[in-house]
């Protein structure tokens, strides 16, 4: 029986291998961490992340052949295949600091694995992780192998939070970078054997190392630099009576281009967006190419100025002050169908307003109050460090308040804002918010999804992204 060891139980490790233990009936699968809380909640009724259908596998599997469990050694030591899934957040202080990746966690579980390790193993990367990782990680096993042969694989997840059991069930292609030895072939024809099992040979690509790690920061780039292209059009419409959405499906339309990811929005959030460019910006000024790191650089600035945009706009339409006025905040992780807020645009929205003096009343469907005061107290990047090193109670901000309902957040507010695309807010009552509200009464509608005539119609000033402007807005001084 192949034994396959994941070392990381976050939003990459637990998915992927819930699907290799269902679709590999004769894998033995062990998810371990560190992180106590984190384990006894796979092994609980509550899963420490929400997943479309990600329950059902778990827990078809669990107790079978998928296991949770903070024996880390052990189970390490026992494996054939050891999955690296650990946080590689963007370093806050030293070298590179802001943009480089930090490779502790890499590096430290590296070195458990050849301390461990008394057989052969494959250790294959999944982390999202700068190029020339593996190099570094061969290095460490090498030296520390004790006659141990270790074979290092680059095999980058392409999830996309909302969607990740589909896409693990139906990748559009899944990637293996090894080396090009022999034993480097036979390393990657072992993980190869582990997905043919239910994903077609054609969509498996194989590749050599450096080449799967610097495909998984080129993909997330490419998605990150059509959201800021559609986002810059965006303002351009607002200023001369466009309608983005219009653009964009118009664009869309041509098959080279194609419509996937041309919607505007107050920004793109996630984990790996902006660490991934910022690493991308790294590498390349390491590398001698600062033109190159220039462009992608543009990606990100773009992104802020955005959400720059939609707090003036919010502050400006309301008589250049928001000071004491309740706003309510509707969605706050960083897309639908997840509670994800990692890196959530909702963030810089939220203190932008703060910083205002504004009072917020926050609803988001599976968000909790602990992760919104986390979020708006920590440090920028600090997120992405594991839980156990965060702060432990975050300092609550007094003028947040975090509520169970759309209509309990918008009573007595002055403003809406739409920060998330959750289809519930499609089908609001928006007359019963409008009759609650203070007057004049304002969305902000930072996703799109309102009908912005028939908010006009109720009574409300609409301020939609990339729209042709409300004439109250209109006649407003520009915002930059």
């Amino acid at each position: 029986m192949v034994k396959i060891c994941c070392i990381g139980a976050g939003y990459v490790g637990g998915p992927t291998m819930a699907i290799i233990a269902l679709k590999c009936p004769s894998v033995e699968v062990v998810v371990v961490d560190i992180s106590v809380s984190r384990i006894t909640a796979w092994n609980s009724d509550q899963l420490p992340i929400y997943e479309p259908g990600l329950d059902d596998v778990v827990k078809q599997c669990r107790g079978k052949n998928l296991f949770f469990s903070t024996d880390v050694e052990k189970h390490v030591s026992e494996a054939d295949i050891v999955f690296v899934s650990v946080n590689t957040p963007t370093k806050t202080r030293g070298l590179g600091a802001g943009k480089a990746a930090d490779l502790t966690y890499w590096e430290s579980a590296a070195r458990m694995i050849a301390d461990v390790s008394k057989s052969n193993k494959i250790v294959v990367e999944k982390s999202t992780v700068p190029v020339k990782t593996a190099e570094a990680i061969e290095k460490i096993l090498t030296h520390n192998s004790k006659g141990i042969q270790f074979q290092i694989l680059s095999n980058p997840e392409f999830l996309a939070e909302g969607t990740a059991i589909q896409d693990l069930l139906k990748p559009d292609r899944v990637l293996i970078g090894g080396r090009e030895t022999p034993e480097g072939q036979k390393a990657i024809q072992a993980l190869k054997d582990v997905y043919a099992q239910w994903v077609p040979e054609n969509r498996i690509l194989t590749t050599n190392l450096w080449s799967a790690e610097l495909s998984k920061l080129a993909a997330n780039a490419f998605l990150a630099q059509r959201i800021s292209s559609v986002n810059a059009m965006s303002a351009l419409c607002e200023a001369t009576g466009a309608n983005v959405t219009q653009v964009s499906y118009a664009v869309g339309t041509d098959s080279r281009i194609g419509p996937k990811f041309l919607n505007s929005s107050v920004g793109f959030g996630g984990s790996c967006f902006q660490k991934d460019i910022l690493n991308l910006v790294y590498i390349c000024e390491c590398n001698g190419l600062p033109e190159v790191a220039e462009y992608w650089k543009q990606v990100i600035k773009i992104n802020d100025y955005q959400k720059n945009r939609f707090v003036n706009r919010v502050v400006s339409s309301m008589f250049n002050t928001v000071a004491n006025k309740k706003i309510a905040i509707l969605g706050f992780a960083f897309k639908k169908d997840t509670g994800d807020t990692r890196e959530t645009p909702a963030i810089d929205v939220c203190k932008g307003l703060l910083g205002d003096k504004a009072r917020l009343s926050i609803y988001d469907p599976q968000v909790t109050e602990d992760q919104i005061q986390r979020d708006l107290t920590m440090d920028k990047f600090t997120w992405d460090h594991p839980i156990h090193l965060q702060p432990m109670s975050p300092t609550t901000v007094k003028q947040v308040n975090v509520v169970w309902d759309a209509y309990e957040a918008t009573k007595d507010a002055h403003g809406v804002c739409i920060l998330t695309e959750w289809d519930e807010f499609k089908t609001l009552d928006y007359k019963r918010i409008y009759d609650n509200m203070q007057k004049p009464a304002f969305v902000f509608d930072g996703r799109n999804v309102a009908d912005v005539e028939k908010l006009r119609e109720i009574g409300f000033i609409v301020y939609s992204i990339g729209k042709p402007l409300d004439p109250w807005i209109k006649d407003l001084p520009a915002v930059a």
